[in-house]
């Protein structure tokens, strides 16, 4: 079970973002992706938690990246943060850019065929990374069938995998499947 909303300068940050972060296990020197990040709950959460690491947000809203950056500003003012207003299939970055890669609610890994955007995110882990995907989904049998349908593809793209899950205060689930590149893939990589 999860704690009740955690408040943050004023501001209600639902269970779903606080139990999504604590997943991540961060570490304060960890250079982070949030895939979809909103209006900057989660962005907020992660950014408390990096001394001398680095947040790099990304969501399709105009209006989304506008609030995540005001509610971020110091964050952002200090060079530690970035918003870019990107589609996941159109952004780019460096291989092994980050050692955390995030989402909470992002429905394209578990509505459509997200091999691509997977392969992409593998490139872009740093060696000893992970990749978080996250859902508080609506109905308690979707737990399971996000599990069934997103665990393989993740798998199939070169992650192992874990699956993790928990409810809310209000026994809603969640769910997070959690990928590290494969130990075959890592020692390929680690040759080159």
């Amino acid at each position: 079970m999860v704690s009740h909303d955690v408040t943050m300068a004023g501001k209600s940050i639902p269970e779903r973002f606080s139990w999504a972060v604590e997943r991540l296990d961060l570490a304060p020197s960890d250079r982070v992706l949030e895939i979809g990040c909103g209006r900057g709950a989660a962005a907020a959460l992660v950014l408390d938690r990096l001394e001398g690491g680095s947040l790099t947000a990304i969501d399709r809203s105009d209006t989304a990246i506008e609030a995540a950056r005001r509610r971020n500003g110091e964050h952002a003012a200090a060079g530690r943060a970035n918003f870019l207003v990107a589609a996941l299939e159109e952004v780019e970055f460096a291989d092994g850019s980050f050692d955390r890669i995030f989402s909470i609610n992002v429905n394209l890994f578990w509505t459509r065929a997200p091999a691509r955007e997977l392969g992409a995110l593998r490139r872009w882990l740093a060696p000893g990374g992970s990749l978080h995907l996250c859902w508080e989904p609506p109905g308690a049998g979707r737990v399971r069938e996000i599990i069934a349908m997103v665990a393989p593809v993740v798998e199939e793209c070169g992650f192992e995998v874990a699956t993790l899950t928990g409810q809310t205060s209000a026994s809603t689930g969640l769910v997070c499947i959690t990928g590290s590149l494969r130990r075959d893939l890592r020692d390929s990589t680690d040759q080159t």
